[in-house]
């Protein structure tokens, strides 16, 4: 795979979101990242870490101008915009459709739909410049059906309709849906020890299983190919789907 140069990435910093952009800076001497997240401490120990190649906005992507502000500092800071993670997913509500609380669900659609599209729309005309590339984290719950999992799972669902449609309609670009898998994250945890009572005691257990027996992925395995993805990631065979971190058509990515 062909090394780049200027390369500026914006991402997202949640869950494995810190990983893919450490794996970048990594691989990639020349990569440049714009990070995004509430929670800055974590924004700030990377910048320390590279000063000349990480920059950083602390707010809440739900809040749209916080979008427009991410992508004038990538702008103004490095000039270009090569490529976008869009990794940002809650799992709440967990709950029936027939218990469904709606302000709940377009709190999770905001969260994991719309805060993304926000990003990416703005950032499309600056990757039409550079032929960039837009790289969303899935679920394999998109695919799968979960009791109590309707709003995390069709918002997911929604992703790869997203990055499946930004292929479609600009032919120029590169746009991707990963599943990364069952990581290891705080999310994990929700699901062992909050959601029992609204999943099916056979889900639960698949999960409580994952972790008793040392199966959860670290973070580091899919944020690898995310991060490839990111910075080479090409090819029509590719473009515009939606593919588990480990599929055998991202063998070159791994």
């Amino acid at each position: 795979m062909a090394r780049l140069v200027n390369l500026e990435i914006l991402t997202f910093f949640l869950g494995i979101g810190h990983s893919i952009v450490t794996q970048i800076l990594k691989k990639e001497p020349t990569a440049k990242v714009v990070g995004v997240s509430r929670s800055e401490e974590p924004l700030k120990q990377l910048a320390s870490e590279y000063p000349e190649r990480f920059v950083y906005v602390a707010g809440d992507l739900l809040n749209d101008d916080t979008s427009k502000e991410v992508i004038k500092k990538t702008i103004d800071t490095f000039g270009h915009i090569h490529g976008v993670v869009l990794n940002a997913g809650v799992l709440e509500p967990v709950a029936s459709i027939a218990d469904a609380n709606i302000d709940d669900w377009k709190k999770l659609y905001e969260i994991n739909v719309l805060s993304p599209l926000s990003l990416a729309s703005k950032a499309i005309p600056y990757l039409r410049f550079t032929s960039g590339r837009l790289v969303f984290v899935s679920s394999g719950a998109s695919v799968s059906n979960y009791r109590g999992w309707g709003a995390y799972g069709s918002s997911k669902a929604a992703i790869n309709h997203l990055a499946a449609s930004i292929a479609a309609e600009e032919p120029g670009l590169f746009s991707i849906s990963i599943a990364p898998g069952v990581v290891d994250t705080d999310m994990q945890v929700q699901i062992r020890e909050k959601h029992k009572p609204n999943m099916s005691e056979e889900n639960h257990k698949k999960f409580t299983t994952l972790k008793e027996t040392g199966q959860l992925l670290p973070a580091h395995v899919p944020a690898a190919v995310l991060a490839n993805l990111a910075l080479y990631g090409q090819g029509d065979d590719i473009n515009g789907k939606y593919l588990r971190y480990n599929a055998l058509e991202l063998d070159s990515y791994k």
